[in-house]
């Protein structure tokens, strides 16, 4: 499942990315002043509203994805867990239990 998370991250942020480098530069002082005219009758500011929209849902579907992918982490067991799946899988040693010196 994480793996599934991670593809999805990759794949959202590659087009996030290409919607972004798409969209022209809205430039500001004079050039936004005067060149804003343009736009609007030409008809390009509705495909820069579009471009927007899906720079921030695919803003929205990264940062999603990212804050939950943690939830599908496998869980690491404790060093204690790991040691008694170790001990179970060893076989016990058996000593005598009644074991007396031998006197030479």
């Amino acid at each position: 499942m994480l793996t599934l998370f991670v593809i999805l991250v990759i794949l959202s942020s590659l087009i996030l990315g290409l919607i972004v480098l798409i969209q022209n530069p809205k430039g500001g002082g004079l050039s936004g002043t005067f060149g804003g005219v343009g736009n609007q009758i030409m008809g390009v500011k509705q495909t820069t509203d579009v471009l927007e929209k899906g720079t921030w849902l695919f803003f929205g579907i990264v940062a999603l994805l990212c804050v939950l992918s943690p939830a599908f982490i496998p869980k690491e067991t404790t060093t204690q867990d790991k040691m008694e799946k170790i001990d179970t899988k060893m076989p016990k040693k058996t000593t005598p239990s009644n074991t007396t010196p031998v006197k030479p």
